[in-house]
């Protein structure tokens, strides 16, 4: 079994991942965990469960702009007037209704790889790709208490983390005539994509207040112009629990039926590729997780805490995290347990991430990701050396006896019993194992598919330049280079290996290079160099084996 084999089955192995992942986004339906309970969806009902969230759904309408319109939302009025935020990492803008988040750019990340291209933006309040965080304060039938509909006051309407402040702080402020007071406080620390919400309630009504926090994101389905068709990502909701771990919500479950589910110690988030936003609550708290769909077309999924009774003139703070930004894993593994696991591998996570881990190693020595992918190369193809050693030598050892076998073939014709028996004396005579390579390729299986994963799902490698004409790791190579390469390494490997008996099975592996070529012109470049390196080091360790073997055979004979 040869390495062209193996790109063979890995191949395949991506090609069905990918047809299989396409199916469930477009026609399955999996099963809810047990503990969730699902009920059919009412546009405009709050969630299930608890009587005094009536007015979670309500949200302000998110106007579609015609497709020849400049302006992607109207004018904010004066009470909806934006508060505009930079620190180091993030440029965000509120409104003053509810205090919401509603635009977010990543300085350090660009729409494209090209230069001078815009900040990558993840919140956006209208469509296409409407995305804003939200929260307020329930109260059952009290209406006094704020929504993300409530207009909040704010002491300016700019502010900029300065060159030696460690963090800028928010304060918004509402106040009902009753004598309830509410502070959301925003706090965001340089270097950081967490920002630290504390919504402060003070109870001045002379009387007990019963009262609830809600946190939710709400977005609209993605639209990327950007975005390989031929490389599936997921884009939806996501929640953890210690109890269940890492669990998706797609759009087709929302639209299915509502979520609620009561954890203790998880988020839930809405996630793209590369980039997350997540509502992170206090560890040992209980929060009720909910989804919901509005207009067909906004999905939110949220949270919201156990009831607080505040006596009069007390104070209660009601503290969550919000995340907003790219998916590194290192980040997000010190934010909140499992917050790593966005960085969706699948099920081979826990391949994928060990590989991972390595290949930052590299990098942080090297200092460049294509080199890193060069170096990882290397060290997986000398752990699988001997594993490869035992399949080229069963290749080998065919390419040998290939004459014989043609000879046997053309003596019994079409009698295949005949013929089979004749090959099986053949192979114990010369002690050929035909199956002696399927092994060492079904266990480097999964480790490929785990690296292919590691190299698509990573924003580390994401606009990350090599050399010469390869500037974007992430994208497919603009000149082709890397893909021609490859078609000519696994034309290589095929003069390397014995031919095939059959003139049918011939002709359709002669063409599987132009074949491959093609198929991986559309793969990110980060994912063609690990193939030609691969394919380089396997034609030169094929060919020494091959060498040896034949060199052996021929002192044998004389």
């Amino acid at each position: 079994m040869d390495n062209l084999r193996l790109l063979l089955f890995f191949a395949l192995a991506v090609v069905l991942l990918l047809i299989y992942q396409a199916w469930v986004q477009d026609y399955g339906q999996p099963a809810a965990p047990p503990a969730v309970v699902r009920q059919p969806v009412v546009i405009g009902e709050a969630p299930q469960g608890s009587a005094d969230t009536p007015e979670v759904s309500e949200v302000p309408d998110a106007p579609t702009p015609p497709a020849v319109a400049v302006s992607l939302a109207p004018a904010p009025t004066a009470d909806e007037a934006l508060i505009r935020v930079e620190t180091d990492v993030l440029r965000l803008e509120f409104s003053r209704r509810g205090a919401t988040l509603t635009s977010a750019w990543l300085k350090d990340y660009a729409v494209t790889a090209e230069a001078g291209a815009p900040e990558f933006r993840l919140f956006k309040p209208s469509p296409p790709n409407m995305f804003v965080a939200q929260s307020g304060l329930l109260g059952g039938k009290e209406k006094r208490l704020p929504t993300h509909r409530a207009t909040f006051s704010i002491a300016g309407d700019s502010f900029v983390l300065g060159p030696h402040e460690d963090a800028l702080i928010l304060a918004f402020d509402w106040t009902h005539p009753s004598g309830i007071q509410v502070e959301k406080r925003y706090e965001i620390e340089r270097g950081s994509y967490v920002i630290r919400l504390a919504q402060i309630v003070t109870n001045h009504t002379g009387s007990p207040l019963a009262l609830r926090s809600y946190e939710q994101l709400q977005r609209t389905e993605l639209v990327d112009p950007n975005a390989s068709r031929f490389l599936y990502t997921y884009t939806g909701g996501v929640y953890y629990s210690p109890e269940d771990k890492y669990t998706k919500e797609s759009f087709d479950d929302m639209q299915d039926g509502k979520l609620q589910r009561v954890v203790s110690d998880g988020w839930i988030a809405m996630i793209q590729h590369y980039f997350m936003s997540a509502w992170i609550a206090p560890a040992g708290t209980l929060e009720t997780f909910y989804t919901k769909v509005l207009d067909q077309s906004r999905y939110i999924i949220g949270k919201y805490s156990e009831p607080v009774t505040l006596p009069p003139d007390a104070s209660h703070s009601f503290d969550n995290r919000l995340f907003v930004g790219p998916k590194l894993q290192d980040t997000l593994a010190s934010v909140a347990p499992g917050l790593e696991l966005a960085v969706d591998y699948g099920w081979l996570t826990i391949l994928a991430q060990p590989i991972f881990w390595l290949l930052s190693k590299i990098h942080a020595l090297v200092g460049n990701w294509g080199w890193a992918i060069i170096l990882l190369t290397i060290l997986i193809k000398a752990a699988f050396y001997k594993l490869s050693e035992t399949s080229y030598k069963s290749m080998a050892n065919m390419r040998k006896v290939t004459p014989r076998m043609q000879a046997l073939k053309d003596r019994y014709g079409d009698d295949k019993q005949r013929l089979n028996q004749a090959m099986m004396d053949l192979y114990k005579k010369e002690k050929i194992n035909p199956l002696g390579g399927c092994l060492p390729i079904l266990v480097q299986i999964p480790v490929f598919i785990a690296l292919y994963w590691v190299l698509l799902e990573s924003v580390e490698l994401r606009h990350a330049p090599f050399a010469l004409w390869i500037d974007n790791l992430s994208g497919p190579d603009p000149y082709f280079v890397l893909p021609l390469i490859m078609g000519v390494s696994m034309y290589i490997q095929q003069k390397l290996n014995p031919a095939p008996p059959d003139p049918i099975q011939a002709k359709v592996m002669m063409s599987l290079p132009f074949v491959f070529t093609i198929f991986f012109a559309f793969f990110p470049a980060g994912l063609v160099l690990y193939w030609v390196v691969n394919n380089i080091l396997s034609i030169a360790q094929q060919w020494y084996i091959t060498y040896n073997i034949e060199k052996a055979t021929a002192k044998a004979c004389t």
